[in-house]
């Protein structure tokens, strides 16, 4: 990994594209939390209102839950702005990606930058994979660079071992960023999706072999000072 860079590139605006609420918290709340303390505008597009996680009895709406939860998280790590929409959870990837790619090119305003979860959406999951599908599309049609959330394979690795799961690791030459990152804001964020991370322990896990680092790898495009 020494050819990776210890920084994260520069961007006045970020639009995190991501399936459902909490992907920005337990996935990459502790890189937008590191892009907020530089000064970078990061907005929130999220596709579904995560309704269909078997995570956290309520006699409530689930859905209507994890929107308040989600609204609640984006303030700790410093969004300045969420656009929440309703699309099926866990069946993502039966709407047309050109009707994410208009979503994405109208939310995108005068970002730079697109930030996603890597190919093969980490856990596997299609909606992440989806959602990561429209971005790369509607970067093709614009000048946006994206950059993706990885998880080494060696934590993938162990993580699938421990606990059965699916995760999607990438290889150590493909990492392009590994940054320092203090992770109490992206904690502050995951204790707002109560309903998800109450009981989690495959996220803890995972939280606790990632350390203090986090990798990223560029999908499409490099930003202007790499």
């Amino acid at each position: 990994m020494s050819h990776a860079s210890d920084y994260l590139p520069s961007a006045k605006e970020v639009l995190v594209v991501c399936a459902h609420p909490d992907d920005e918290s337990f996935g990459l709340g502790a890189v937008i939390g590191a892009f907020s303390d530089r000064g970078t505008q990061v907005r929130v597009l999220c596709f579904t209102h995560g309704e269909a996680s078997t995570l956290g009895e309520t006699s409530r709406p689930l859905g209507d839950v994890r929107t308040e939860e989600l609204n609640a998280a984006a303030k700790v790590l410093g969004i300045h702005d969420v656009e929440l929409f309703c699309y099926p959870d866990g069946h993502l990837d039966d709407v047309p990606l050109g009707e994410l790619v208009r979503l994405i090119n109208d939310a995108k305003a005068s970002a730079e930058m697109l930030l996603v979860f890597d190919k093969g959406g980490i856990t596997g999951h299609p909606d992440h994979s989806h959602a990561t599908a429209a971005a790369l599309l509607a970067a093709k049609l614009s000048t946006l660079s994206v950059l993706a959330w990885v998880l080494p394979e060696f934590v993938a690795a162990r993580l699938n071992a421990e606990f059965e799961t699916t995760f999607v690791g990438c290889p150590a030459a493909e990492v392009d960023i590994v940054i320092q990152v203090d992770r109490s804001r992206q904690s502050a964020a995951i204790a707002c999706h109560a309903s998800q991370s109450g009981d989690n322990p495959v996220l803890r896990r995972r939280l606790e072999l990632l350390g203090t680092l986090e990798h990223l790898r560029w999908l499409t495009g490099e930003a202007s000072d790499r």
